[in-house]
């Protein structure tokens, strides 16, 4: 496979995974995505788990019309299974390449992660035929040295 390019431009102290071609929504990606940026490893993968669950909605701010419902305690919001699953998959498998470079899985944070549409294919049928939803869906994991000084200070006391 061709050398895939990232929107981000990776350092020594990253990990990234992508997700090409996923039979997700582009649209509840997006929203999900905006959602786990900048939140760490740990509390990206529980909010996940929550939606997985139905306990906690995603917010939609982006693409929320249509009648989307309002949720308690938020805005309009939705619980987008599937691509939460997906996603999910995609975190465990940054987290795995973080390892296998030699950085701390706990002191990782969600640098970079975005959803972009992918070319459309088709369900052939019968009678009709209709479109597929397809999003390629990239995440970057990154160490962050704060909160590893703070670990190891803690460790040595």
């Amino acid at each position: 496979m061709a050398d895939l390019r990232y929107s981000v431009a990776l350092k020594a102290n990253m990990a990234k995974a992508s997700g090409r071609f996923l039979n997700v929504s582009m649209k509840k990606a997006v929203e999900v995505c905006s959602s786990l940026r900048g939140k760490s490893l740990n509390s990206g993968l529980k909010l996940l788990d929550n939606v997985i669950g139905e306990k906690i909605p995603i917010a939609y701010h982006r693409y929320n019309r249509g009648g989307t419902g309002h949720k308690p305690g938020m805005g309009p919001g939705r619980y987008p299974i599937k691509t939460c699953i997906e996603i999910r998959k995609l975190l465990k498998s940054a987290e795995a390449n973080a390892e296998q470079k030699g950085l701390d899985s706990k002191s990782l944070f969600i640098a970079h992660i975005c959803a972009q549409k992918a070319p459309i294919s088709w369900h052939y049928g019968r009678l009709r035929r209709r479109k597929m939803k397809r999003s390629h869906i990239e995440v970057v994991l990154e160490e962050s040295f704060d909160k590893a000084k703070k670990v190891s200070g803690d460790k040595k006391k």
